[in-house]
């Protein structure tokens, strides 16, 4: 019988990376009866023959696994959770470190004036990885649940003033992917810059990625560069307005007809609320009220974009961003469950009245960071409420199809 091995990529007779042969795994021969026909075992062990770069030292778990220092141990009264404590945290921190190279490697390549659609499969794919750590981080809680709130007590005088509020590398991941100040809770009536007051080259960091290009920023100049958006191709704003207007004027026309005068209030009401908030989607200056009133991130420009994105998502030139936009709203709710994880499980280590290591009010404070002020990509979540049936949408000129039919290079 021919070995099922034979045909594949994968010779029988090779060897790990390691220089190890690797032994045949046919029907009619076992283990035993393998090794007994071998008189020695063939490869070497590269890293030793070549003095190369060990595992460990490639990853330098030197370091690494030194790197958790117990402070019951140092005061001579060992906790056993307060390893776990510490793991846990710092493989949060290495987590940030990721999503922040990632954030950053996307930023980078929608920096520019015009953005190469040959490059939106990475950036999806990066968006994508970021999505999935973020989906590690949220679990990660539950590990942390398995310490009960006496098991925390025996060690948490141990961390003195130290706070999960002074992690630098998730401030920066917040003002990279585009918190602004003006959204943020104050802290003890404080900017949060105060924490890191004292350490200059923090407090440069956190500077410099309050005044750079975050991720929400280049991606508002992005959308507003879609094609079709303005008079010169397509003009979508302007048949959209139109749309929508034909549907209010059809609605408006039944409500009028209806006879029975408590049911007509209603769908008058009905009309009137949904007219205002289409009205803020077509006027400049109501939907600029809007943002200065912190109930909208985006230009007007760009939430136009992505609601042209939404629509016309079928059409090939569209298949990335819409998944681009998809997961920018993945990584938000993340984080808010994430946020929502910490200040169930701060409650429950903690209650709702102790005061934070670090000075703050603890659970209450983190549970203020719940609201919409911290989510970026709010623009997003909301499209829906601008959605049109599909028969309703403005077909597309044949001019349009084929710009959407056709790879730009520079958008």
């Amino acid at each position: 019988m021919t070995s099922p091995y034979r045909n594949t990529f994968i010779n029988p007779s090779t060897g790990c990376p390691a220089g190890y042969r690797r032994m045949s795994t046919t029907r009619h021969e076992s283990f035993s009866e393998e090794m007994e026909k071998l008189d020695v075992q063939e490869g070497v062990n590269l890293m030793v023959e070549t003095n190369g770069l060990s595992y460990g030292d490639y990853l330098q778990l030197d370091k690494v696994l030194s790197a958790q220092q117990c402070q019951s141990d140092a005061h001579g009264r060992p906790v056993h959770d307060e390893h776990l404590f510490i793991i846990i945290h710092q493989a949060y921190e290495l987590w940030f470190k990721q999503i922040i190279f990632e954030i950053d490697s996307i930023r980078d390549m929608f920096l520019h004036d015009t953005v190469n659609e040959a490059r939106m499969l990475e950036v999806n794919k990066r968006l994508q990885r970021v999505v999935m750590i973020i989906k590690l981080l949220v679990d990660q809680v539950l590990i942390l649940e398995t310490m009960t709130p006496l098991d925390f007590m025996d060690f948490r005088d141990y961390l003195s003033t130290a706070s999960g509020f002074q992690s630098l590398q998730f401030r920066l991941l917040e003002n990279k992917l585009g918190v602004r100040n003006e959204h943020r809770v104050r802290y003890n009536q404080s900017n949060y810059r105060e924490v890191y007051k004292d350490n200059e080259d923090q407090l440069d960091q956190l500077v410099k990625s309050e005044t750079e290009p975050s991720l929400c920023d280049l991606i508002q100049r992005w959308l507003a560069r879609t094609p079709g958006l303005t008079s010169d191709n397509f003009n979508f704003t302007q048949k959209y307005q139109d749309a929508v207007n034909g549907s209010l004027k059809e609605a408006l026309e039944s409500v009028e007809n209806e006879k029975n005068p408590e049911v007509k209030k209603v769908l008058l009401q009905s009309y009137k609320k949904k007219k205002d908030q289409y009205d803020s989607i077509f006027d400049v200056d109501k939907h600029n009220s809007l943002v200065a009133r912190g109930e909208r991130r985006f230009s007007f420009m760009a939430l136009q974009g992505a609601l042209m994105i939404s629509l016309y998502r079928e059409e090939p030139r569209f298949h990335q961003p819409h998944q681009i936009l998809q997961s920018l709203m993945d990584i938000d709710s993340l984080i808010t469950k994430w946020r929502y994880n910490h200040v169930i499980l701060v409650q429950r280590m903690l209650g709702s009245a102790q005061i934070g290591t670090g000075g703050s009010s603890g659970y209450q404070y983190l549970r203020s960071t719940l609201s919409e002020r911290y989510k970026v990509f709010l623009d997003l979540f909301n499209i829906s409420t601008f959605l049109i049936p599909r028969d309703l949408i403005p077909p597309l000129t044949p001019e349009m199809k084929t710009a959407l039919r056709t790879v730009d290079n520079g958008v």
